[in-house]
């Protein structure tokens, strides 16, 4: 029998899902059971997605067309609600990333998967990368810096109800440059740092606009056995660095899956990405199959992005450290591109470095990872 996928949050990034589900659909492996979304969603050369139903309530499309899969992509801080549903409905789930806004959350949503006998996978997709298993198989030791530099705009914090906002109706919601645009750069480190428990985290979190997130965010995390990631990302950089994840002199690039193993000089591309939905469908098929993405994998990201949000809220970087982006639309901070690779090497944040906007941090213990 076809698999039956639906879809709830169709618009937005919701179209990197339905084009997936358009080629699944044309290679015959699944039936697209429905679309939903809060509104209409017009139709993309890339997912047509001919005659497929819409709802625009979750609950009537799960009743309406009983699916066998559901793949959930909207706001964090809906998730779980929605993945309860889903459970409920006795579909198996892909969730998109983040999964959910605690580790509370994370164990109820584990125990609902589980009591259900549910197939659970969360939607870190650069987990599929081919390039990223190479550079953990190489067992790699050390210390782990994570940079990464891009610009958006001021527009970008328009584009939904929760953008910027810590707090959306008196609820946190999950954003800030660490925790969602460079999501996937924390989630790979700790998959690289392998057995890596955190157990204190050091943060600085700074603004440079009228957001009541980060926009550039620096972060210490410190392990059991003393290893340490340094993550330094900001979305406020005139000069782009895609993302990089170092540790000794290997390196990953992670968005293009660019990487360079220790005694390499230079740079190589390693293809291949494998669908976390497709990878979903494969275990739903023969058990024996590992999931790529299970929510115990995802633990660790859970616990830190939980702190980086009950976090004081961001510094400003006053406007005599900012410079006009030469294509309009905000500001850069000057020189954040240097500074983000430096403390990314280093491991010394830039308030231990006498940068002048800078402020002392957050410092937090860490209590033990859920084991699922």
């Amino acid at each position: 029998m076809t698999i039956r996928v639906a879809l709830i949050g169709a618009g937005g990034h919701g179209l990197s899902h339905r084009r997936t589900l358009q080629r699944l659909l044309d290679a015959g492996r699944i039936e697209v059971a429905g679309l939903c979304d809060r509104q209409p969603v017009p139709a993309h050369p890339d997912a047509p997605l001919d005659g497929v139903p819409f709802f625009t309530d979750h609950t009537e499309l799960l009743a309406a067309t009983r699916p066998d899969v559901v793949v959930i992509c909207t706001p964090p801080h809906t998730h779980l609600a929605l993945a309860l549903d889903v459970f409920a409905a006795g579909a198996d789930l892909l969730l998109e990333k983040p999964p959910v806004m605690s580790l509370a959350e994370h164990e109820k949503l584990a125990e609902a998967a589980s009591s259900g006998g549910r197939i659970l996978q969360i939607g870190f997709q650069a987990l599929g990368s081919v390039a990223l298993a190479e550079l953990c198989a190489t067992e790699p030791s050390g210390d782990i810096g994570v940079t990464g530099a891009w610009w958006r705009p001021d527009t970008y914090y328009q584009r939904a109800p929760w953008a910027g906002r810590r707090l959306v109706d008196g609820r946190p919601v999950l954003d800030g440059a660490l925790v969602n645009p460079f999501a996937h750069a924390l989630m790979q480190a700790l998959v690289v740092a392998g057995r890596f428990e955190p157990v204190t985290l050091e943060l600085e979190r700074y603004r440079t606009r009228a957001i009541e997130t980060d926009d550039t965010t620096f972060l210490r995390l410190t392990g059991t056995d003393g290893k340490r990631i340094t993550a330094a990302v900001t979305l406020a950089s005139p000069v782009f660095i895609a993302g990089e994840i170092r540790v000794g002199d290997a390196v990953l690039e992670y968005p293009t899956d660019r990487l360079r193993l220790s005694g390499e000089s230079e740079f190589r591309h390693v293809p291949g990405r494998a669908g976390l939905l497709e990878n979903l469908l494969d275990h739903r098929r023969d058990p024996a199959v590992p999931l790529l993405a299970p929510l115990g994998r995802t633990a660790g990201f859970t616990a830190v992005a939980e702190a980086i949000v009950a976090s004081p809220a961001p510094e400003e970087i006053g406007p005599e450290w900012l410079t006009p982006h030469p294509d309009g639309g905000g500001s850069v901070v000057a020189g954040i591109d240097s500074l983000v690779r430096e403390v990314a090497d280093t491991g010394r944040l830039p308030s231990e470095t006498g940068v002048p906007w800078a402020r002392p941090g957050h410092r937090v213990a860490l209590g033990a990872l859920p084991t699922r």
